[in-house]
C-alpha cells in the first residue's frame, strides 16, 4: 500500500523484507544440502552461478510447498493420520525430488539424485531453515 510519494507502508515493507529474508533462509538450507547429502548438487562452476541457481531453486521450493504440498496434504490426509504424520517424510522426499526435477527442466544446475537423496536433503533443508528461521525471528504471524 502507498502512502504518499513514493514511500511504502510499513506492513507490506515488512512483508517484503520476510519475504527475501524467506527466499535467502530456504538457499542457504539448499546449499547446506549439497554439502551435507551425498546426491546433492549444485554443478554451476562459479560462486555467482551457485548463487543464482540456488536463489532460484530457492523460489520453485516456495512455490512447490505452497501449491503443490496443501493439495497432497488435502488428498492425502487419511494416510497422515494413519502413519501418525510420518508419511509427510516421504511427501517432503518426494516434492524435494519434483524441485530437482523442474530445475533440470529449466537447465538449472541443481542435481537430485534418487529418493534418498530427495528424502535426506528435505530434512536437512527443514532443520536448517527452522534454525535459521528462529535466528531471524521470521517465525511469527504477519497480524
Amino acid at each position: 500500500m502507498v502512502e504518499s510519494a513514493g514511500q511504502l507502508d510499513p506492513v507490506c515493507q515488512d512483508r517484503g523484507v520476510k519475504i527475501i529474508l524467506t527466499l535467502l533462509v530456504t538457499a542457504v538450507a539448499l546449499l547446506a544440502s549439497t554439502y551435507v547429502v551425498d546426491g546433492i548438487d549444485v554443478t554451476e562452476t562459479s560462486w555467482t552461478a551457485k548463487v543464482g541457481t540456488l536463489l532460484v531453486v530457492a523460489m520453485l521450493f516456495g512455490v512447490v510447498n505452497a501449491i503443490v504440498k496443501p493439495l497432497v496434504k488435502a488428498i492425502g490426509c487419511g494416510i497422515y493420520v494413519l502413519t501418525l504424520g510420518l508419511f509427510g517424510l516421504v511427501v517432503n522426499a518426494l516434492l524435494f525430488l519434483l524441485v530437482g526435477w523442474f530445475a533440470e527442466q529449466f537447465d538449472l544446475g541443481f542435481e537430485v539424485d534418487g529418493f534418498w537423496a530427495g528424502f535426506w536433503g528435505a530434512i536437512v533443508v527443514w532443520v536448517v531453515s527452522f534454525v535459521l528461521n528462529l535466528a531471524l525471528d521470521l517465525a511469527k504471524d504477519d497480524k
